[in-house]
């Protein structure tokens, strides 16, 4: 799409508001519409109720210039503690929630968990390795204590003979987000990858432990692989490791990922041991927070003094620093509006919706063109996976080509077992998915696999030259 005006450059002078608003609304009308951005795990949904309240409570970057009257807007910044007590305080609530939703331990002053919230699970999952490698630098020199049983590190035994510590590493499947890779690039940490195993497409956990050693300073766990939707089997990845652990003579952790399954396996798959259960889960990041399992799992170099913002003594131990409580506000509205009951009716429907939209996939051509490679059960996310069942005169790329075309954002792509690799298309099923949109996109993509047939059989035709 091209555009009639276009600004690289600030101009000289200002126009009107009206003017900016056009140019500005030009440059977005080539976006695709979100609700048929079936690739993304945001919902485009929210009740008007808690709409109003979150656009009354913006933060702007440059708040400074708002022109907006300040009685029909109030923004936050969470950060300023004094200024802003009420909202601090459904802070503590969300957290205080969020970590008895994740089987938080307790003691006799209550759960023993820690959190705080932050913009993103990439800023989540950098304080979790950033901690990580804390502990790591001081258990170096000091004795650790695991279930009762005090032993030395490898690291302080290569201490006490004159040995270096080695590099940092931390052990990840080949599907995490690219957040890992990120976290280690800037906090200098190896990441040692392992392949997926290609009946689960989720961590090869016997490959993941071996790669474990003294210098491992954590292993990253997946509750909802962005590329796959699986989960990682977190339950005997901790046998594993505490295997690992007592004969190597280590004290290795787990951090999960659960930003896709936080909000999903608790209401659909209660029983399914993955949290704060599991002994050696130090951390575990889901949306919008970040979750240690004690606070002696924080290191205390990692907390930081601030009064420059009204109050006497604010401890800060997030990177991101100021933030509009906006996303917080809107997660304790969804915490009270729909209570457990309400999340748990939510993930049945979002499974039935995953489980009509692979049949009809798989009916498609009586059921010879594709394959159905997600799981399909409440053990992964509500995500369908699928690819075709051979080789024809166009790929995965071409189907996600034609749906574009159609409006729907459907993504191809390669994934990579350690035996094989192969392209796959994904749907993923989300709230604002209603069944008359799935129906839509349904429709669509029979008639681009018919116009690819169709176009196929015209080319066999042409006569040859």
């Amino acid at each position: 799409m091209e555009r009639s005006t276009r600004y690289s450059a600030m101009p000289a002078k200002g126009m009107t508001a009206r003017n900016a608003s056009a140019v500005v609304k030009e440059h977005l009308a080539a976006d695709a519409t979100p609700a048929l951005n079936l690739a993304g795990y945001h919902n485009t949904f929210m009740e008007r109720e808690i709409e109003e309240i979150m656009f009354e409570h913006l933060v702007f970057v440059s708040s400074f210039c708002s022109m907006r009257s300040p009685d029909k807007f109030q923004p936050k910044n969470i950060t300023h503690h004094e200024a802003y007590p009420g909202s601090n305080e459904i802070e503590r609530d969300c957290v205080t929630m969020i970590a008895e939703l994740f089987n938080s331990p307790s003691d006799s002053a209550g759960l023993t968990a820690v959190g705080t919230s932050t913009i993103g699970s990439s800023e989540a999952i950098m304080l979790a390795v950033l901690a990580a490698k804390r502990r790591w630098e001081r258990w170096s020199t000091e004795f650790t204590r695991d279930r009762g049983r005090a032993n030395r590190c490898a690291t302080v035994r290569r201490s006490l003979q004159g040995k270096s510590h080695g590099h940092p590493n931390m052990v990840t499947s080949s599907v995490v987000h690219v957040c890992w890779q990120k976290a280690a690039l800037f906090l200098g940490i190896e990441l040692r990858h392992c392949d997926i195993s290609e009946q689960t497409l989720s961590m090869n956990l016997q490959d993941a432990v071996e790669l474990v050693n003294e210098n491992t300073i954590l292993v990253g766990a997946v509750l909802g692989s962005s590329l796959t939707g699986t989960y990682d089997q977190v339950k005997v990845l901790n046998d594993l490791l505490e295997e690992k652990n007592k004969t190597a003579g280590l004290n290795v952790m787990i951090h999960v990922d659960a930003a896709g399954g936080g909000f999903v396996a608790p209401f659909a798959a209660p029983d399914l041991e993955w949290d704060f259960r599991l002994p050696l889960v130090c951390s575990i990041n889901v949306s919008g927070h970040k979750f240690w399992r004690t606070r002696e799992l924080l290191p205390k170099d990692l907390l930081f003094a601030v009064d420059y913002c009204g109050a006497s003594r604010m401890i800060s131990f997030t990177l991101n620093f100021s933030k509009s409580a906006v996303n917080v506000i809107a997660q304790y509205y969804q915490l009270l509006r729909l209570g457990r009951a309400g999340y748990e009716t939510t993930m049945r429907k979002l499974y039935k919706m995953a489980t009509h939209i692979a049949r009809a996939i798989l009916s498609i051509a009586n059921g010879t063109l594709f394959r159905i490679i997600s799981r399909g059960d409440v053990c992964a996310l509500p995500v369908v996976l699928w690819c075709l069942r051979e080789r024809t005169s166009y790929d995965e790329y071409t189907i996600a080509r034609g749906l574009r075309s159609r409006g729907w954002i459907i993504p191809a792509y390669e994934i990579r077992t350690g035996t094989t690799s192969f392209t796959v298309l994904r749907v993923i099923v989300r709230n604002d998915l209603t069944q008359e949109r799935c129906d839509a996109f349904l429709t669509d993509l029979r008639e681009s696999i018919s116009a690819l047939d169709i176009a196929h059989t015209s080319q066999d035709k042409r006569p040859r030259m």
